[in-house]
């Protein structure tokens, strides 16, 4: 990357940074490849946050169908973290993980997991598990809340076998001749998997991210007190893909020598450590044994910290230093934070992130942890919270004595709660995938760049305004 026609004298954030358009060769934004290659088997540059709010396995898996890849946060008692990261490595790669219910259930319950909206549904199964029947979630609209899910079963809808939908393409053209939007995948009479029309059209456009063994690949965060050797251990034994050692201020010694002790085990998986904003961080965490490091201190939604502390350092800037440091050891960074649009993506690889984290804009999606509520106006939304917030602090600390809790909670700072809204055009975490990669992937194009390698070579970056920055933004009304 270089500055076009000039040099910073601050450091600087996303919204203080453009990228300029330089000859290319490339015909197609479907022609560039999107692979951070750091190590991690995703095939996008995509990493959902490890807050309690945004990743959980459901969102995990369908990131990783979809190329990406999800951290489960630490908060997460051993024991549940361990059954997460099992779920998500029994996840079908070719089909999409159902919404299941019981016939008794009811169609409030359904709307507190799914929205009415086209191409969705949920599939019915009995206490011991036959299959009841599928309902599409566009005739929850029409059904009293309290009317049983059961009841609503009128005539059977469509299922695909399994071993007729053998490709992506298939699929999708099999249920574009029959007319079907959703439909449930079944193998010997069991259900494997549903479907959507446009999901089967996604996969024949990204690549999922799996294991040696074909598996989805996943995450997790433990944090660096107590004994973490033990509990990566555990982890790695219940199969997890990438292992994050996370807290706040990742250049501290409690950090190294959690890492060192993580990096003897051997476990041969990447770790991931910080947060960090420094050169001179990157260097003491990647030599104790860190392969990636995790960048940022400040930018998120959900995050205080700035406000609280005066610590922290924009984000752009911050991943600049970092990445080039990284690289010069072989390692990697993923930028942490600070993401408002697509272009913020394109811009933190430009900087040299492998991948961006994506946290609070996730946490407005189907697939995220919490149930979907309605505000006064009708709109759908989760409640998503900062991790050092009251909130955050109390489950993570909710087994300690009151005493000590009340210590902890003493100094909780953060936002505890905050209405995400969901999109009402793009309200699972797949349809933002699309917005993103679409336009990271026209960003290459522009710079001539068939890679992120490559990317992060050609790209020219310029400093504007603020004038300059609102210039770029649509106009939402008419002249």
């Amino acid at each position: 990357m270089e500055f076009y026609s000039t040099t910073p004298s601050h450091d600087l954030t996303y919204s203080d940074v453009f990228l300029v358009p330089s000859r290319s060769g490339i015909g197609s934004r479907l022609d560039v490849s999107l692979a951070p290659n750091d190590g991690t088997g995703a095939t996008i540059p995509i990493v959902a946050s490890n807050m309690n709010s945004v990743t959980g396995p459901r969102l995990a898996a369908s990131l990783a169908r979809r190329g990406g890849l999800g951290v489960l946060p630490q908060d997460t008692p051993l024991q549940q973290l361990d059954a997460s990261i099992r779920w998500v490595k029994s996840q079908s790669v070719r089909f999409d993980t159902p919404f299941s219910f019981s016939p008794d259930a009811t169609v409030a319950d359904a709307l507190a997991q799914v929205p009415a909206v086209a191409g969705h549904g949920i599939v019915l199964h009995e206490e011991g598990g036959a299959y009841r029947g599928c309902i599409q979630a566009a005739r929850l609209a029409t059904a009293p809340p309290d009317a049983r899910l059961g009841d609503l079963l009128h005539g059977e809808l469509t299922a695909l076998d399994a071993d007729d939908v053998d490709t992506a393409r298939r699929a999708f053209d099999v249920m574009t001749a029959a007319g079907l939007e959703f439909a449930p995948v079944m193998h010997h009479g069991a259900v494997v998997g549903t479907l959507s029309r446009t999901s089967a059209l996604r996969s024949t456009l990204y690549q999922p991210a799996v294991d040696a063994d074909g598996r989805l690949v996943v995450a997790a965060a433990i944090g660096v007190n107590g004994d973490v050797a033990a509990k990566a251990q555990a982890l790695a034994a219940a199969g997890v893909d990438v292992l994050v050692l996370d807290t706040a201020h990742g250049h501290q010694e409690s950090m190294l020598r959690a890492l060192a002790a993580v990096s003897s085990l051997g476990l041969g998986i990447p770790l991931v450590a910080g947060n960090v904003v420094t050169g001179e961080a990157v260097g003491d965490l990647v030599s104790a044994g860190a392969s990636i490091i995790k960048v940022g201190v400040g930018p998120g939604a959900m995050c205080t910290t700035r406000m609280m502390t005066a610590v922290g350092r924009p984000q752009f800037s911050a991943v600049l230093e970092t990445a080039e440091a990284a690289g010069a050891q072989g390692a990697h960074v993923w930028a942490d934070g600070g993401v408002r649009y697509p272009r913020d993506v394109a811009l933190a690889l430009a900087a040299g992130a492998a991948s961006v984290m994506i946290g609070s804009w996730f946490a407005g999606t189907i697939e995220a942890p919490g149930q979907l509520a309605t505000d006064a106006a009708g709109r759908l939304y989760k409640e998503s919270w900062g991790m050092a917030s009251t909130k955050a602090v109390q489950e993570r600390f909710e087994r300690l004595d009151a005493y000590e809790l009340a210590r902890k909670m003493l100094f909780a700072e953060g936002i505890s709660s905050s209405k995400i809204y969901l999109d009402p055009l793009r309200p699972s975490v797949e349809d933002l995938l699309d917005m993103i990669t679409s336009g990271v992937r026209s960003s290459f194009t522009y710079a001539g760049a068939k890679d992120i390698g490559e990317f992060q070579q050609r790209a020219r970056v310029g400093i504007q305004s603020a004038a300059g920055y609102e210039e770029g933004k649509a106009l939402p009304v008419s002249w």
